[in-house]
Order: C-alpha cells, then sequence, then structure tokens
C-alpha cells in the first residue's frame, strides 16, 4: 500500500491544544500503520501558550516521523499552514485540526477520491455536532463563498483537507486566507471537490468561531474574489466605476440645479466605495509582496529524514 500511495505529510496547526495531541498522534499512528502509510506529522505551534510545545517536543523525541515547528507568537492558521506546507515531503498532504474534531481515519477515503483527478478535497461535515449559533453563520457565511466565487462546496471552511502535494505548495497564503485555499486553488487550475467526513463532538477546547469571525471573513472574501478575478486585470473594476460615476454624475449635477436636491449622501457613498477600492488595491500589493508571514522561535531536530 505505501508504495502505491507515497509519502503523506500531515500539517496540524495547534494553538492551545495540549489536551489532544496525544490521542490526536495515536490515532494517527493507528491509521497509518493499520493502512501500511510511509508518513511523517508537522505539528505547527502558533504561539500556544498552554503546554503544547512541551507535548510536541515529546512526541517527536519519541518518534522521529513527527516534527515540530514553534512561533514567535500567534501568527494565525493560514500563517501555520503555511509553514507545513513549505515543509511537507509528501505526495499528498493532509490537514486536520488538532482539537479531535476531524477523524484521521478519513484518510483512505481522501486518497481514494484523490486518485479520481482531484487536486483538493475539501470535508464537508454534513452533520455538524457543534451548537446551532455556531453553526448557522457557518452556513450562511459558505453559501456567500459558493456564489459569490463560483467554487461549490458546502464547508469552504473545514479544517481537513486533502492535496496533492503541488497543490499545496501553489497556494499562496497569508492573513486569513486558509478559508479560502479551495477558491485560491481553483483559481490556478487546480480541480477541487469535497468529501463527507464523520464530525465528533468537542472534547477540549473551545470554538474559535463567531461573529467577529464572520465579518472579517465577509472582508477577506471580497479580497479573495477580487484577488482571483482582478488581480492580472485590476483596471476592468477600477476602470468600471470610475466610468459609473462619470455617467451618473451629470444627472445628479443637473438635479442639484434645478431641483435643489442634496446630494451628499452620494459624496459619502462615493468616498466609501473609494476607500473600499483602496483598500483592495492595498491587499494586491500585500500579496504580490508578501514576505514569510511568521517568524519561529524554534524547531524539533530532525531525525529520521
Amino acid at each position: 500500500m505505501s508504495g502505491e500511495v507515497g509519502k503523506i505529510s500531515l500539517v496540524i496547526p495547534v494553538y492551545n491544544e495540549a489536551e489532544s495531541l496525544r490521542t490526536l498522534y495515536a490515532e494517527i499512528v493507528q491509521t497509518a500503520e493499520k493502512n501500511q502509510y510511509d508518513f511523517e506529522i508537522w505539528f505547527i505551534d502558533d504561539g500556544s501558550t498552554d503546554p503544547s510545545w512541551s507535548v510536541i517536543s515529546e512526541l517527536a523525541q519519541a518518534d522521529g516521523r513527527v516534527q515540530g515547528i514553534r512561533f514567535r507568537r500567534n501568527f494565525g492558521k493560514a500563517a501555520a499552514l503555511h509553514a507545513g506546507f513549505e515543509r511537507a515531503r509528501g505526495t499528498y498532504v493532509f490537514t486536520l485540526d488538532a482539537d479531535l474534531q476531524d477523524d484521521p481515519a478519513e484518510i483512505p477515503h481522501f486518497l481514494h477520491k484523490l486518485n479520481e483527478g482531484f487536486d483538493v478535497l475539501s470535508g464537508w461535515k454534513k452533520i455538524r455536532n457543534d451548537p446551532w449559533h455556531k453553526v448557522f453563520p457557518s452556513r450562511v457565511f459558505n453559501g456567500m463563498v459558493s456564489s459569490l466565487t463560483g467554487v461549490k462546496l458546502h464547508d469552504h471552511n473545514c479544517g481537513m483537507k486533502g492535496y496533492r502535494v503541488e497543490a499545496a505548495k501553489a497556494v499562496r497564503l497569508y492573513g486569513e486566507m486558509h478559508r479560502f485555499i479551495p477558491v485560491l486553488a481553483a483559481s490556478l487550475g487546480f480541480r477541487i471537490g469535497e468529501l463527507v467526513i464523520h464530525h465528533r463532538p468537542r472534547k477540549f477546547g473551545r470554538s474559535k468561531y463567531g461573529f467577529r469571525r464572520f465579518l472579517r471573513g465577509f472582508l477577506d472574501l471580497l479580497t479573495v474574489k477580487f484577488l482571483t478575478t482582478y488581480q492580472w486585470r485590476p483596471n476592468h473594476l477600477f476602470g468600471f466605476w470610475a466610468l459609473f460615476f462619470v455617467v451618473i454624475a451629470i444627472p445628479l449635477g443637473i438635479l442639484e440645479y434645478l431641483v435643489r436636491i442634496p446630494i451628499g449622501v452620494y459624496v459619502l457613498l462615493a468616498m466609501a466605495l473609494q476607500l473600499g477600492l483602496i483598500g483592495l488595491v492595498a491587499e494586491l500589493f500585500a500579496f504580490q509582496r508578501q514576505s514569510k508571514p511568521f517568524e519561529i522561535h524554534e524547531q524539533t531536530p530532525s531525525r529520521n529524514l
């Protein structure tokens, strides 16, 4: 089996998940050894304040297939995935959340479907074991992403995903772009799919999803739409709105002169749109000129490589 599959890399962002790491490691090893996979695990400690790094170091010391990276502070999930993707040496790359809600036993199902010709597979937690106030915003957000980008998935933000390694390394991540990996990969020509997976109830920690993340996610969605649609032809967007305001400026000026209708509200709307477009330009510069979005504090010694 290992000869057919090749090496697999597991990239696992960690933020204050010390209680679950040993169990997750044991489950991964059980699945890998049952299926005779050659594998490596990359735990990326994203500035944890609990004993997560001590647990990672302990696991790496006991098993040379485990590697750990510790950031100097919390840089975010996108940065953690970026660091793991850079170092992954497998033919296939899998990402899992560290809270035990993603089941490593799903990996053989991902591999089977990836071999049907997909480059990126996103898990779909069809039955969610989360409270409604977490599930409802997530479904609204996923609907918006699918509608605006044309990449039709039920769960864009699922932590469990499978990749061909070339797709994982091609996607450029910064900020909070991890929510849109399938969209970014699709824009590069990779084939995207999804797979229904088992969603286990949370045992440790707490969900990090809430209204503030929903709002940030919406703003990031606008950025992703801009980057994937207008990155190489930005004037198609800016030129459209420039012409739009030229067209409406004349009749509005006539109305103000004839009817004395105040147009201050239109000025405010124009200013809001201008600020939004400036923000997109700034994002474009950040995307094109991004440097390494993290700083490593320490790394476990490399063994059995």
